[in-house]
């Protein structure tokens, strides 16, 4: 009996937080502003300037990568190219 008012309380809570939260605008902590795709899944541009913070350094394997997100592997560059 007390697992069932356990869940009920929890669904009670849940149901609560998602109606108090259901207008508010989510804020992606990397993305400046205006710089998300519309959708399903947010996806930000690639590059400094799409970002909500500067980097301190960006070469271009840090270019590279930021350009081929979300690919599995990292840019196949190293120091010598």
């Amino acid at each position: 009996m007390a697992l069932f008012k356990l869940a009920f309380a929890s669904a009670v809570a849940y149901a609560l937080y998602r109606y108090i939260n259901r207008e508010k605008e989510q804020v992606r902590a990397a993305f400046a502003s205006g710089e998300s795709t519309p959708g399903p899944v947010e996806v930000r541009n690639a590059g400094p300037e799409a970002m909500a913070s500067d980097p301190p350094e960006w070469d271009k394997v840090d270019q590279a990568s930021d350009e081929s997100y979300p690919a599995s592997d990292p840019p196949a560059a190293n120091r010598f190219t």
